[in-house]
């Protein structure tokens, strides 16, 4: 892109003033790439996933000890429902672990991609 740019400037196709704005541009998104990059490149560590889901059985396994004496017998439904709860969570943190796949509940990238292209045809065809 960077090379495509400044041949445009050399052809005389964009002026001074567009090759800077592009070029600010350009460097802003290859910024956002790299962090972007590095989102998809850093996976969550295998004993974090394990930890929790560990955390989740054993609170939830001993939540009816500390709860039956104040609650009763309410703790049959509450334990099951904090379970679905905790369990959710977890669930929803490993769905949005991969934000740049092709789930439907992933990011639009492809939509991202047509809005830069026609911002960029904006900036460049007067």
């Amino acid at each position: 892109m960077f090379k495509k740019t400044n041949s445009l400037y050399k052809e005389g196709k964009i002026t001074g003033d567009q090759f800077r704005i592009i070029n600010n541009e350009l460097e802003s998104f290859t910024n956002v790439c790299g962090a972007c990059e590095r989102i998809k490149n850093t996976p969550i560590p295998l004993s974090y996933n394990a930890f929790i889901k560990k955390f989740i059985i054993l609170y939830t396994a001993t939540l009816p000890i500390g709860y039956v004496f104040s609650i009763g017998y309410f703790v049959i439904a509450a334990v099951p429902f904090i379970f679905y709860v905790l369990a959710s969570l977890e669930l929803i943190g490993e769905s949005i672990e991969e934000p740049f796949g092709t789930d439907s509940d992933d990011l639009p990238i492809d939509k991202i991609a047509q809005n830069i292209k026609k911002h960029c045809y904006e900036i460049l065809l007067p």
